[in-house]
Protein backbone atom coordinates (compact mmCIF):
# COMPACT_ATOMS: atom_id res chain seq x y z
CA UNK A 1 0.00 0.00 0.00
CA UNK A 2 1.45 3.36 -1.04
CA UNK A 3 1.73 6.09 1.56
CA UNK A 4 1.43 9.83 1.32
CA UNK A 5 4.73 11.71 1.29
CA UNK A 6 4.96 13.60 4.60
CA UNK A 7 7.26 16.20 3.09
CA UNK A 8 4.94 17.00 0.19
CA UNK A 9 1.68 16.52 2.10
CA UNK A 10 2.02 19.77 4.08
CA UNK A 11 -0.37 22.23 2.33
CA UNK A 12 2.13 24.94 1.37
CA UNK A 13 4.70 22.43 0.13
CA UNK A 14 1.97 20.67 -1.84
CA UNK A 15 1.11 24.00 -3.52
CA UNK A 16 4.79 24.64 -4.30
CA UNK A 17 5.28 21.18 -5.80
CA UNK A 18 2.02 21.38 -7.78
CA UNK A 19 3.04 24.73 -9.26
CA UNK A 20 6.51 23.48 -10.18
CA UNK A 21 5.24 20.20 -11.62
CA UNK A 22 2.87 22.07 -13.93
CA UNK A 23 5.96 23.44 -15.71
CA UNK A 24 8.18 21.71 -18.26
CA UNK A 25 11.16 19.82 -16.81
CA UNK A 26 14.07 22.05 -15.75
CA UNK A 27 11.84 25.14 -15.75
CA UNK A 28 11.41 26.96 -12.48
CA UNK A 29 9.47 29.74 -10.87
CA UNK A 30 10.84 32.89 -9.33
CA UNK A 31 10.39 33.26 -5.59
CA UNK A 32 8.10 36.26 -6.05
CA UNK A 33 5.85 34.28 -8.41
CA UNK A 34 5.67 31.36 -5.97
CA UNK A 35 4.83 33.82 -3.21
CA UNK A 36 1.89 35.17 -5.25
CA UNK A 37 0.68 31.69 -6.19
CA UNK A 38 0.79 30.35 -2.65
CA UNK A 39 -0.12 33.46 -0.65
CA UNK A 40 2.77 32.71 1.72
CA UNK A 41 4.97 35.22 3.50
CA UNK A 42 8.65 35.50 2.53
CA UNK A 43 9.84 33.71 5.67
CA UNK A 44 7.28 30.93 5.53
CA UNK A 45 7.84 30.28 1.84
CA UNK A 46 11.61 30.32 2.31
CA UNK A 47 11.41 27.79 5.15
CA UNK A 48 9.26 25.40 3.11
CA UNK A 49 11.48 25.72 0.05
CA UNK A 50 14.45 24.88 2.28
CA UNK A 51 12.65 21.74 3.54
CA UNK A 52 11.96 20.66 -0.04
CA UNK A 53 15.56 21.40 -1.04
CA UNK A 54 16.96 19.36 1.87
CA UNK A 55 14.78 16.44 0.74
CA UNK A 56 16.20 16.80 -2.78
CA UNK A 57 12.80 17.68 -4.24
CA UNK A 58 13.74 21.14 -5.50
CA UNK A 59 16.87 23.02 -6.46
CA UNK A 60 17.32 26.69 -5.77
CA UNK A 61 19.21 28.98 -8.12
CA UNK A 62 20.23 32.46 -7.05
CA UNK A 63 21.31 35.11 -9.53
CA UNK A 64 21.32 38.84 -10.00
CA UNK A 65 19.18 40.50 -12.63
CA UNK A 66 20.63 43.94 -12.89
CA UNK A 67 21.34 44.77 -9.28
CA UNK A 68 18.41 42.82 -7.87
CA UNK A 69 18.73 39.29 -6.47
CA UNK A 70 16.53 36.68 -8.10
CA UNK A 71 15.79 33.26 -6.62
CA UNK A 72 14.39 30.55 -8.87
CA UNK A 73 13.02 27.25 -7.58
CA UNK A 74 13.02 24.17 -9.84
CA UNK A 75 11.55 20.72 -9.20
CA UNK A 76 14.23 18.02 -9.44
CA UNK A 77 13.69 14.62 -11.05
CA UNK A 78 13.41 13.15 -7.54
CA UNK A 79 10.86 15.81 -6.60
CA UNK A 80 8.80 15.18 -9.72
CA UNK A 81 8.80 11.46 -8.99
CA UNK A 82 7.81 11.97 -5.36
CA UNK A 83 5.03 14.34 -6.40
CA UNK A 84 3.72 11.84 -8.99
CA UNK A 85 3.67 9.07 -6.35
CA UNK A 86 1.93 11.36 -3.87
CA UNK A 87 -0.76 12.30 -6.41
CA UNK A 88 -1.21 8.63 -7.39
CA UNK A 89 -1.74 7.75 -3.72
CA UNK A 90 -4.33 10.52 -3.38
CA UNK A 91 -6.09 9.22 -6.49
CA UNK A 92 -6.16 5.71 -4.99
CA UNK A 93 -7.71 7.07 -1.81
CA UNK A 94 -10.31 9.02 -3.80
CA UNK A 95 -11.13 5.91 -5.83
CA UNK A 96 -11.61 3.94 -2.60
CA UNK A 97 -8.70 1.59 -3.26
CA UNK A 98 -7.00 2.47 0.00
CA UNK A 99 -8.25 2.93 3.51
Amino acid sequence: MAELDDIIHQPLRLKIMAALNALPTATGLEFSRLKKLTGATDGNLGAHIETLAKAGYVSVEKAFVGKKPQTTVIATAAGRGAFARHVATLQEIIAGKQV
